[in-house]
């Protein structure tokens, strides 16, 4: 807990004025006043996290976190718990959707595993951050103890620690992987929410009607025995949640710590920033959605972060891939607010 507590406290706002000044810039740019949208608010958000209206973004990193759960015993998912671990490899083998995605946004894939029903190699180039082979099944009880679940946000937070030992990292990207995850993440959007199971809860790897059901009930069960309080954000992790989701988080917590910009991806990757910014309300100065997923929840997860997502693509993979295809987009609202020229530097006559 004192690695949680010292990260967080680390954790600073934005640079005020950096920011004010890039909002300044930007209305007097040579163009109609918020004509280029929600890319003006990134840029200057990141003008203020970086503190110069110069930002680079010159090294990219998504990490894609990666679980097994004990909830799939109740049907929620198409796919067995193997494919966790097999889409693990396939990460390494840089042969999957995200590592494709990735290649084309400049960025580099980086794996952690942290409770994954599989023992890998220890040589296997990935994050070995394993607290236990998978969590339980929360419909039948907790997911992890407490212990564990601070564990899982604390792994995050050092794997961000040991990319920057290698070089500093300028964006962060966060990504999952766990069979059966999108059940979790629903319970915690539905826990902080107070909202019916029925009204977020979407098909996941693409169950049929009767899966839906089972989901449904197996979420509403989960949260009638265990009752996570929404006031106490380890509380709801450990009872409710996934390793990978915690990890998550402790990303998210970790890279705000480090004074850089964190971009989440879907639903999973959301459920642990909304449980970051739940511990730590300042972190969301550093968080930025990159997609709109399918999965009926994750609109609700943004709805309750404040946050309007850079794409919606009707994607609902995950692994990073919408981060992936956003860190483009955050390249470009670096340039925009630097490259375009204002009315006066052109000696354009202000409409206005």
């Amino acid at each position: 807990m004192q690695l949680l507590n010292t990260t967080i406290n680390r954790i600073v706002k934005p640079d005020k004025s950096a920011y004010e000044k890039a909002k300044e810039r930007l209305r007097q740019q040579a163009r109609p006043a918020g004509s280029l949208g929600i890319l003006e608010e990134v840029g200057a958000r990141l003008a203020g996290i970086f503190k110069t209206l110069d930002v680079r973004l010159t090294k990219k990193v998504i990490v894609t976190c990666a679980g097994d759960h004990g909830i799939c015993a109740e049907g929620v998912s198409l796919f067995p718990s193997e494919v966790t671990s097999q889409m693990i490899y396939n990460f390494v083998n840089a042969g999957a959707s995200i590592n494709v995605l990735a290649r084309h946004a400049n960025a580099s894939v980086e794996v952690a595993d942290l409770g994954v029903n599989h023992e890998f190699d220890p040589d296997l180039p990935i994050f070995h951050k394993k607290i236990a082979p998978g969590t339980k099944n929360f419909a039948e009880g907790p997911a992890m103890t407490r212990e564990e679940a601070v564990k899982s946000i604390e792994s995050g937070i050092e794997i961000v620690e040991a990319l920057f030992q290698k070089e500093a990292v300028s964006i962060l990207g966060t990504g999952d992987m766990g069979i059966g995850n999108t059940t979790p993440s629903t319970a915690i959007i539905a826990a902080f929410s107070g909202l019916p199971v029925s009204d977020l809860c979407g098909r996941g790897t693409g169950i049929d009607d009767n899966g839906l059901k089972r989901k449904i009930s197996a979420i509403e069960k989960g949260l009638e025995n265990n009752r996570p309080d929404p006031e106490d954000p380890i509380d709801v992790l450990s009872k409710i949640g996934g390793f990978e989701i915690g990890g998550t988080a402790g990303l998210v917590l970790g890279a705000a710590a480090r004074g850089i910009p964190v971009l989440c991806d879907g639903l999973i990757s959301t459920a642990g920033a909304l449980l970051a910014c739940k511990l730590a309300p300042i972190a969301l100065g550093y968080l930025f959605a990159s997609h709109n997923s399918v999965e009926i929840g994750h609109r609700f997860m943004l709805k309750e972060l404040n946050l309007e997502p850079l794409l919606d693509l009707k994607f609902r993979l995950g692994e990073g891939t919408g981060a992936a295809l956003a860190m483009e987009l955050m390249d470009a609202a670096t340039r925009i607010l630097i490259e375009i020229k204002t009315f006066e530097e052109v000696a354009i006559l202000d409409a206005q």
